[in-house]
């Protein structure tokens, strides 16, 4: 598995766990597989090689999980959110790609911890709740994938802010998820970011993702939903925090 994904030993065990562990959360709630992976990989990968393979875990996640999803999805928002999304990846690829590798690292993780913070906040925008809100949202999720690969999360915030059903925000961020996946593959391959190795290690770490998913699938239950999210997110900034930590401890 080493040689598939390029990396040392020690680096490929923590990306199939950092993989399954991030399925399982995906599969339970509905989102969190490329934030949490990105908070335990970036500070050793760049965000930049990172974010295209995360591709096809999302998409792989999303597969599997479209049964039932699309039924209970608001989707009318799911496709503005695509649309207006495939107009900020570039941008924010294209800054990804100016950064120096240990700034973005930074930024991606930076971006995680506020993200996660607004979330256990329970932070509501109820601009994000109206049409134009919906539209800068997915403009801004775009963007936010570009540089970290979390925009995800800033659709649950969307999700929030709306005070939908569980299901209907798992359902409406998987939509979104898998439909900015077909646009996010395009604008990949004209920036050139989606290289021969990102795409190895995307296809080598869908078995331990799905594995995961399966995993938080099988564990969803509505009434835990109140202790596993908070748990989830304050897991993912503690592993973005330490992340940023190494960062500084080794300049």
């Amino acid at each position: 598995m080493s040689h598939l994904l390029a990396l040392p030993p020690g680096l490929t065990v923590l990306a199939i766990l950092a993989c399954f562990l991030a399925g399982a959360v995906r599969g339970f709630a509905g989102f969190g597989l490329s934030a949490l992976a990105m908070a335990m990989l970036a500070a050793f990968i760049p965000p930049i090689q990172l974010i295209p393979a995360f591709w096809f875990l999302e998409m792989s996640a999303s597969l599997i999980l479209m049964k039932g999803g699309w039924a209970d999805a608001d989707r009318p928002a799911a496709l503005i959110l695509i649309l207006s999304a495939g107009i900020g990846l570039p941008i924010g690829l294209s800054v990804s790609l100016s950064l120096d590798p240990t700034l973005s690292k930074t930024a991606a993780l930076a971006v995680l911890i506020v993200l996660a913070l607004m979330q256990v906040s329970r932070l509501r925008l109820p601009v994000l709740a109206t049409r134009p809100g919906t539209v800068a949202t997915g403009l801004s999720a775009g963007f936010i994938t570009g540089i970290a690969g979390v925009g995800g999360m800033l659709i649950a915030l969307y999700a929030l802010a709306r005070d939908i059903p569980a299901r209907r925000m798992r359902g409406t961020l998987n939509i979104y998820l898998l439909g900015g996946g077909v646009i996010g593959l395009v604008v990949h391959l004209l920036i050139g970011t989606m290289t021969a190795q990102a795409a190895t290690r995307g296809l080598a770490l869908i078995l331990p993702t799905l594995a995961g998913v399966f995993v938080g699938q099988a564990l969803f239950t509505p009434r835990w939903e109140r202790w596993y999210r908070p748990a989830c997110l304050f897991l993912l900034i503690g592993l973005a925090a330490s992340g940023l930590l190494r960062l500084v401890l080794a300049q």
